[in-house]
């Protein structure tokens, strides 16, 4: 397993849609062992397949305090969302950026595992968020894309300044 790099916004790759999966190689179980070990690294809760430029409907997502959590979800698709809930939301790829959106406080999800094996559940609290959050990711949209443009405009600029300080 290795460590990817993690794409910062506004790079457009985040802006990619991301192809389903149609290969459960042993490639594919690597790719998540390399997005679980990255994710833990950053000290994440989720990362999108699109976040580390591959462009593949999988994300991972570990909600635990203690990593007993970890779970890969492969082509993700919500079949039936209730409620609404506020959240406070980060992301790995807009680092330093935490606003509040507004979620389905309840989904039914239907996915499959690193290995192919396909499962539906129904998902609530903050697994259910993170799911929301992660799969906004390989349809190329990102949180803040809930924000007004003034917010979004204002996030922008400030990552903007960040990636130019970090060039000097």
């Amino acid at each position: 397993m290795s460590l990817r790099d993690i794409l910062i916004y506004p790079d457009e790759r985040l802006r990619e849609i991301a192809r389903p999966v149609d290969a459960f190689e042993p490639e594919l179980s690597e790719l998540v062992g390399d997005m679980f070990e990255t994710m833990y690294q950053e000290r994440g809760i989720g990362l999108a397949a699109t976040q580390i430029d591959q462009h593949r409907r999988l994300f991972v997502a570990d909600v635990s305090e203690d990593r007993s959590g970890a779970r890969a979800f492969v082509n993700p698709e919500i079949v039936e969302r209730a409620g609404s809930v506020e959240s406070e939301e980060g992301c790995l790829s807009i680092p330093g950026v935490n606003e509040t959106i507004v979620r389905a406080e309840r989904i039914l999800v239907r996915a499959r595992d690193e290995k192919g094996k396909a499962f539906e559940q129904e998902l609530d609290g903050l697994l259910a968020i993170c799911f929301q959050h992660e799969l906004d990711h390989l349809d190329g949209r990102l949180f803040i894309d809930y924000l007004s443009p003034l917010k979004q405009q204002r996030i922008r600029k400030k990552m903007e300044k960040a990636l130019r300080r970090e060039r000097v």
